[in-house]
């Protein structure tokens, strides 16, 4: 038996470009195995002990068994002195924590605490919901939008009749990727349309639109709900730039048809403080369809460039509006109005665009952590398992089926929304951790682990252990809310070992405790000294 067998693993085989792994010789003996070895045996000792009592055993009820026994074969250790003096500093007590430490392809627990407690996950709970994606929908699976018409289409390309747009909830509907869907449209012969902009959203049931933001926000991005035809995220980015001459010029991605800039800035000398009520507009939707956007005050020139992201709108007349720029852009002409509807039965497919591969979608997911790409993902999930509508009911069983065919038993698992942007969302340490431990030993490991934000590198990790030793050596995904604060991911230790790590804090003071996971994270890749 080799001490480093689950070295073959695939989050080993991305592990060891970070830094030089050294591997261990083959163990001629139990008795000069390493510990993990001696552990792992008497699990499996632990394990055959209760052999006779669940072969017989109905297969909900085996899995359950195995699952107890594999956890209690040893006694986890305690924290170290340095994560638990990050949380006393910070006021957080041991009881509002939860930790589970496992050696990659061992679910012997090495630290567990307070492992089984339903907590807060925040956005680690993105990792359920992309794992689930992509082992039911494919790593290669990709979103179609796709254009309709009925009617006739005349001499010089006018469509005497509705075009029609048809979303089945693309994450990455950004405006590089829609406007293939437009020059497709004008290759199939159309230049203008005299009739309507349909939009068909059947694909996620009206009811997904209807829960309110998070924290009350409206005009936050982390707030934006899902939509069959989410176009750019649903939200403005602004970037504001002040020269000497007391102008301050607007820029604004992406362009909106109906979208109107007030610009009544003025750069002005002086510190740069109160620069915030500059940088937010007023946006008002105007009786005649116009969307104004009034930006006011004074703007300080030693701000420099800024930029500031705004939801606005509902999703239909901003998709409508994002897709009418780009068609006049292109040449397009368009006089009608727009509404909801359905495709009918006799209109002709006139193009269809394919988003981004699911892979790359989880990535975006993952690194950025971006709640509205996790709420369309999970609702796909839901749609394409049973059938549209989607609603999250569906999803979340959809998911719960997959997770119990892996053997994966969550009795504590709450699903609400799949990004963890809810307080009604939970999952346990240990089960994200043997979530995780499967994810790593499956066929869509290496997808799945290299969309995790890399420690000191990139996403939602970039800014974090950058001058520590674990630096490039982990891949963690990250969870934030008010008085929550996460960690799980993978780490591969200095010693050769790597190891699954998760953590949650659920606690008033819990964003004062951030160094105590950062400290929990050097600690196992220092090889758990």
């Amino acid at each position: 038996m080799g001490a480093h067998r689950f070295f073959a693993h695939p989050f080993m085989s991305i592990a060891t470009s970070f830094s030089p792994r050294r591997r261990t010789a083959l163990v001629p003996s139990l008795l000069s195995a390493s510990a993990g070895v001696r552990r792992r045996v008497a699990a499996l000792c632990a394990l055959a002990a209760v052999a006779a009592v669940t072969a017989a055993a109905p297969a909900d009820a085996r899995v359950k068994l195995l699952h107890r026994h594999a956890h209690a074969a040893a006694a986890p250790a305690s924290l170290p002195v340095s994560v638990t003096s990050a949380l006393k500093r910070a006021g957080v007590p041991l009881a509002d924590i939860s930790v589970v430490v496992e050696r990659i392809g061992d679910r012997t627990p090495i630290v567990a605490l307070n492992a089984q407690s339903p907590m807060l996950p925040a956005s680690t709970m993105k990792l359920v919901t992309t794992y689930a994606g992509l082992s039911i929908l494919g790593v290669d699976y990709r979103w179609r939008t796709s254009a309709y018409a009925d009617g006739n289409v005349d001499g010089n390309g006018v469509l005497h009749g509705n075009l029609y747009i048809q979303g089945t909830g693309d994450p990455k509907l950004v405006p590089e990727e829609l406007i293939d869907l437009v020059d497709k449209i004008k290759q199939a012969g159309i230049t203008g349309i005299d009739g309507a902009l349909v939009l068909d959203k059947r694909f996620f049931d009206p009811s997904t639109r209807d829960a309110p933001p998070f924290d009350g926000d409206v005009n936050a991005p982390y707030n934006v709900g899902p939509d069959p035809l989410l176009y750019a995220f649903k939200s403005l980015t602004f970037t504001l730039t002040p020269s000497p001459d007391g102008n301050v010029a607007i820029d604004v991605l992406p362009a909106l048809a109906q979208l109107q800039i007030d610009n009544s800035l003025r750069a002005s000398p002086g510190a740069c403080v109160g620069v915030d009520a500059a940088l937010t507009p007023s946006v008002t939707p105007e009786p005649n369809g116009i969307v104004d956007a009034l930006f006011s005050g004074e703007y300080p020139l030693r701000c420099g460039s800024r930029t500031i992201n705004v939801a606005v709108l509902d999703h239909s007349a901003f998709f409508a509006g994002g897709f009418l720029a780009l068609w006049r852009s292109a040449g397009g002409t368009f006089s009608g109005t727009t509404h909801e509807g359905p495709v009918p039965v006799g209109a002709r497919l006139l193009a269809v665009h394919r988003g981004p591969v699911l892979g790359d979608i989880v990535r975006d997911i993952n690194k950025f952590s971006n709640n509205v790409m996790a709420r369309n993902l999970f609702l796909t999930i839901g749609a394409l398992a049973e059938k549209p509508p989607a609603t999250p009911q569906k999803s979340a069983d959809a998911i719960e089926r997959f997770l119990h065919a892996q053997g994966l038993v969550m009795p504590e698992l709450s699903l609400v929304n799949g990004s963890g942007l809810s307080r009604e969302e939970h999952v346990s340490a240990q089960s994200l951790a043997d979530l995780l431990q499967n994810a790593n030993a499956s066929p869509v490991a290496q997808v799945f682990v290299a969309s995790l934000p890399i420690a000191g590198v990139d996403g939602t990790m970039r800014n974090r252990l950058r001058n520590e030793p674990v630096l490039g050596n982990a891949h963690i995904k990250t969870g934030t809310l008010n008085d929550v604060r996460a960690i799980a991911g993978y780490v591969a230790a200095q010693n050769g070992e790597s190891y699954v790590v998760v953590s949650f804090i659920n606690a008033p003071r819990a964003e004062q405790a951030r160094a105590a996971h950062d400290a929990l994270l050097e600690w196992v890749y220092r090889g758990l000294r």
